[in-house]
């Protein structure tokens, strides 16, 4: 049985998490002329497109706008993590992709409402890999989980990650629809259990996406999962955000609960596209129109 509740503490200070949010939200603002921050986090963006209209054109055009930056921004100016695209698109950006240590990265299992049948996710994520991707996030089953099911939902991300096998299975909560950060702590470890190597706030489908309290509470559960088991789990917070501010803010929260050693695309990712012209313009000090 999963005994989650008598396994890991689930309790959260809720004012407590809002207290130290206005001064990790100091420490933010603090940071917006940091070039190390700003670079650490370009290098952490999963720059994505997930548009009804998107086609193999929009998959080769990202990757080839991957390939090229070091021509335009020179050595200094990192790259992105990951392109991240439906899995249709996968063999375009496998195919076009020629930089350095960029990962391709695929929603799968029903994207973005995890509302099909077990065999049909299964299938998927397979025939995602097939075509060429190193990671899939795919999307918890939310109505099993808010209905108290858990074991189902367990049992499900179980059957997701032995299909990826040493392929980054990245688990979204969408925590818009979770009622309490207890909630989030719940899912968080649930996820992580069933053997989650990252953990994703939302599918940037619904309001509210990502947010600083659910990042929080999730850094929390990482934290308190890895001094329980040894194991690092990765974050990425995703949906609603749009400038270098946010991506500061996030960067500035995880680094506050896990540390300088969670600042790695290994266990750090953002999930945007917009972010990452921000980003480079706020390196580079002027405006930037890249992706």
């Amino acid at each position: 049985m999963l005994n989650i509740e008598k396994k890991f503490n689930l309790d959260i200070d809720e004012a407590a998490v809002r207290t130290s949010l206005m001064h990790i939200g100091a420490a933010a603002q603090a940071n917006k002329a940091n070039a190390i921050a700003l670079k650490r986090c370009l290098a952490s963006i999963d720059l994505t497109t997930l548009n009804p209209s998107d086609g193999p054109a929009r998959g080769m055009q990202f990757a080839h706008r991957v390939n090229a930056l070091p021509d335009h921004f020179g050595p200094d100016m990192p790259n992105v993590a990951a392109i991240c695209v439906y899995p249709t698109l996968v063999p375009a950006v496998r195919g076009s992709l020629k930089a350095p240590g960029v990962r391709v990265t695929a929603v799968a299992a029903g994207f973005p409402s995890s509302q099909t049948f077990i065999e049909v996710k299964l299938d998927e994520c397979r025939r995602t890999l097939e075509a060429g991707a190193d990671e899939l996030d795919v999307v918890i089953s939310c109505g099993a989980f808010l209905e108290g099911s858990y074991s189902a939902v367990y049992d499900e991300l179980r059957q997701l990650k032995s299909i990826c096998g040493e392929h980054h299975l990245k688990v979204i909560l969408e925590t818009g629809l979770i009622p309490s950060l207890r909630d989030v702590k719940l899912a968080s470890f649930l996820a992580m259990e069933a053997g989650a190597d990252f953990i994703k706030t939302s599918t940037g489908k619904l309001n509210p996406a990502a947010t600083p309290e659910a990042v929080y509470a999730m850094c929390q559960s990482i934290k308190e999962y890895h001094q329980a088991t040894g194991r690092r789990v990765g974050i990425k917070p995703a949906g609603g955000m749009t400038d270098s501010d946010d991506a500061l803010l996030y960067y500035c929260v995880v680094n506050h609960v896990l540390g300088e050693e969670w600042i790695t695309p290994e266990l750090f990712r953002l999930g945007a596209s917009r972010m990452a012209n921000s980003l480079m313009s706020a390196i580079v000090g002027s405006e930037v129109k890249y992706f």
